[in-house]
């Protein structure tokens, strides 16, 4: 069975013909999961974006092997960037195709001020280093809201512009040949068109040179020095892309919420997309969105399913949904880690470090 799969998707005519019926599920995914309910396409739309960002912290940590688990702040600076040009805040509504540049190329200038001081560390320091970064930017963002009042401090910055297009607004709902397109539906399809982009690039980049040259820093810096790589800048590189894929995927989060404040980033949703990236399998561009829609509907079911199986057995509910969703969460990771070290679905280099360890 297995050798019947490889060689089908050696077979270009094969691999095309998966392509076209994965294209259309994806078209229409949502319009299925709107019959379930329209909640269901909001955590969809909200598991591309984590997606979205657990591709961009693998390029800093699968790629290059640099723990960071700061990388919620540039989810935080995008998402702020776009809220103060698109919202009566300072009275600024720019377009949206202006402001997701801008808030990529803020985010990508706040990676590398965070990679610039810590190109010597490594291991258990970066971490310490970057965890503090994450907190530092969650920190200013509750309290610039004086002398002068920047961020609105812990209320947040509200009525963000969403997505428009022309007269096409992205927040309203629609009807386009017969079918109604809700405000979450027409989300759903432009972060679908954006997380294409994203993989197409994250792809070239594992096979590039600079992504054989993250890579060689991540077996060995020494000897990727010795080789004539120059670490210093190629790490810079690694931060600034890695925090330009957070700040558009905070963008995007922005103007579907309309509103933002620091409690939405916190340690805890660095940690979450951390997670994704291990459990799917650090370095491998499928592994990591494997373990993003794992880690992003399995809470979800679980939040949903657990009471009503409570009420069917014991007639009441005798523990919250939350504490049980955590709880299995934990358990899961904790079998991956003793069991799957490498992820569900780890690159060939992780694997073999692996195995020679052992």
């Amino acid at each position: 069975m297995a050798e019947a799969i490889k060689q089908s998707v050696r077979n270009p005519a094969m691999r095309w013909v998966g392509i076209v019926l994965v294209a259309a599920a994806l078209t229409a995914l949502p319009f299925v999961l709107a019959q379930v309910g329209t909640a269901w396409v909001r955590i969809t739309n909200l598991a591309i974006l984590f997606i979205l960002l657990s591709l961009g912290l693998n390029i800093v940590v699968g790629f290059a092997g640099l723990l960071d688990l700061g990388y919620i702040a540039f989810y935080g600076v995008g998402a702020y960037t776009y809220a103060i040009l698109a919202s009566p805040h300072f009275g600024l509504h720019l377009p949206f195709w202006i402001i997701l540049p801008i808030g990529a190329l803020v985010a990508c200038i706040f990676g590398v001020l965070l990679g610039a001081p810590t190109l010597k560390l490594r291991g258990d320091y970066l971490a310490i280093v970057t965890l503090g970064f994450g907190e530092i930017v969650r920190i200013f963002l509750n309290n610039l809201a004086q002398p002068v009042n920047i961020t609105n401090g812990p209320r947040g910055i509200t009525l963000i512009d969403p997505f428009r297009v022309g007269g096409f607004n992205f927040s309203r709902t629609s009807s386009i040949a017969g079918l109604d397109f809700s405000g979450p539906i027409k989300y759903y399809y432009l972060l679908l068109v954006v997380l294409v982009l994203v993989v197409v690039v994250n792809l070239r980049l594992e096979n590039s040179r600079v992504g054989r040259a993250w890579m060689a820093i991540r077996e060995d810096e020494l000897a990727a020095q010795a080789m004539g790589i120059n670490t210093r800048n190629v790490k810079l590189l690694a931060f600034a892309m890695g925090a330009s894929f957070g700040g558009i995927a905070g963008g995007m989060f922005s103007a579907m919420q309309g509103f933002v404040s620091p409690e939405s980033f916190v340690l805890v949703e660095s940690i979450m997309v951390l997670a994704m990236v291990v459990l799917g399998g650090m370095g491998n561009v499928w592994g990591v969105i494997i373990g993003a829609l794992l880690l992003s509907f399995g809470p979800e079911i679980l939040r949903y399913t657990v009471a009503p199986i409570q009420y069917a057995i014991f007639g009441k509910l005798l523990i919250e949904p939350e504490v049980i969703r955590m709880l299995l969460f934990g358990l899961a990771l904790v079998l991956m880690m003793l069991y799957r070290p490498a992820g569900l679905l780890p690159s060939a280099t992780r694997k073999r470090e692996l195995e020679e360890h052992d």
